[in-house]
């Protein structure tokens, strides 16, 4: 009979219990962060907040936030509450600008966090008799390991493929029967597109179910990656700060992710005021962790802005659930005073039969935005437009719906295929040319 659960007893613990027990863990964490980690103290002290303040799960909001640039200014050792020697593992940030995001693991952090990519695992369907080909990168991000030490604890045959080498990935899928696929979306849409430039259909693989994260993707590009890998694709979300993936995780009711409230503490805020609002208001998403040892971060401003809801699900899990994020405070782009987040081009692209590869590029010429969009076609489409001269018509159609979705009006560049360089890791979707100026 297939597992349903990874750990029932807390994954359907009832939910006053389980408040219960985030209230418990918090007041013992807010001191054990008082007293261990000088750069939190000094913030609590500049609010004037003291550990014996926090005595219910509401007094969190009396608590100051850490944001990226606060990891930033403390880094590398600021936020450590351990001494090094009980540390045994780093993980960074894949960010591009300022100073590297470091976070630190003990032992027993690393546990928890495979135990939670664990849950995510069986709850896509995963168990002993499983294969998991985990095409995430290794190394200093999180999403390699991470997949890695969860399909260990299920008991998966566990394939550490790290990302690349594609044709590789697919002679090791159809000899070694991978079932479970895990990677960031992006490169799952590459899978499935070098599987039928190899003459291949879904029917040559044992693919089940994909487990996907690390960037921001729409229903529409999970369709498609169900269609070209014959899978059911799962969300799983997560961020170095925290732990890693395993946050969070889609169920099969793909009705929201399931946050795993025993070690961590979701709120949603206005982005603007701070202010805590109600569940099922959209916001910014806010993490506490309350079992970790070695960089335990109260209160971190992720910037996803989701909305959080705790309906009853079919799976039996009890344990809150987040939608998934609905763009980024921070990754947000304005353009000539709109703003515009690339999940909204990627909605209109799918929606009108062209594939997810596409590049945002945003200049400043003569003290005015430029706003560019390059979109890759498949080669049908790329066939079916020069056979017919129909790339203007078509070009027009896009441009007319891009501008009814943003409310302004890019410049379409309809490219050959294969001419946006594809990634291993997370997709480069937006090059603002901005920043390098101003």
């Amino acid at each position: 009979m297939e597992k349903k659960y990874f750990q029932p007893e807390i994954e359907t613990m009832p939910v006053e219990e389980l408040l219960k027990l985030q209230e418990e863990k918090l007041i013992k964490q807010v001191k054990y962060v008082y007293d261990n980690n000088q750069y939190y103290k000094k913030l609590m002290d500049e609010k004037g907040v003291k550990p014996e303040d926090i005595k219910c799960r509401a007094d969190l909001a009396k608590l100051p936030f850490l944001t990226k640039n606060d990891l930033r200014e403390a880094y590398p050792y600021g936020l450590l509450s351990k001494p090094l020697n009980e540390c045994v593992r780093i993980h960074s940030t894949s960010g591009t600008t300022g100073k590297r995001v470091v976070a630190f693991y003990t032992q027993n952090d690393v546990d928890l966090w495979e135990e939670c990519c664990a849950r995510a695992i069986v709850a896509a369907g995963g168990g002993d008799e499983d294969v998991c080909q985990v095409a995430y990168g290794y190394g200093l991000f999180t999403g390699g390991a991470g997949l890695h030490g969860g399909s260990h604890k299920v008991g998966c045959l566990t394939l550490p493929m790290s990302s690349g080498n594609t044709e590789r990935q697919i002679q090791f899928m159809q000899d070694l029967g991978s079932t479970i696929l895990c990677s960031t979306p992006s490169y799952a849409a590459y899978l499935g597109e070098k599987l039928a430039e190899m003459g291949l259909t879904p029917d040559d693989i044992k693919l089940k179910a994909g487990i996907f994260g690390a960037e921001p993707w729409t229903e529409e590009m999970r369709r498609n990656i169900e269609k070209s890998l014959g899978i059911k694709a799962y969300d799983i979300y997560g961020l170095t700060e925290i732990s890693g993936p395993g946050v969070s995780f889609e169920c099969e009711a793909q009705t929201g992710m399931h946050i795993n409230e025993d070690h961590f503490i979701a709120e949603i805020i206005d982005p603007e005021t701070g202010e805590v609002l109600p569940e099922g208001e959209e916001g910014e998403l806010v993490f506490s962790s309350i079992d970790k040892e070695a960089f335990p971060l109260l209160r971190y401003r992720t910037r996803d802005l989701c909305v959080l809801t705790r309906e009853k699900c079919p799976c039996g899990r009890t344990h809150i659930k987040m939608c998934k994020p609905k763009g980024r405070s921070d990754d947000m782009i304005i353009i000539r005073g709109v703003n515009v987040f690339p999940s909204q081009i990627e909605t209109v692209l799918l929606k009108k039969g062209y594939t997810p590869n596409y590049q945002i590029i945003v200049d400043r010429i003569n003290n005015e935005d430029t706003f560019d969009i390059n979109v890759e076609l498949s080669e049908e489409n790329y066939r079916k437009l020069h056979e017919t001269d129909g790339e203007e018509a078509a070009k027009r159609d896009l441009l007319a719906a891009m501008k009814t979705m943003l409310g302004i009006r890019p410049k379409l560049h309809l490219l050959a295929p294969k001419s946006i360089e594809r990634s291993e890791g997370k997709a480069v979707r937006t090059i603002d040319k901005r920043k390098l100026h101003d």
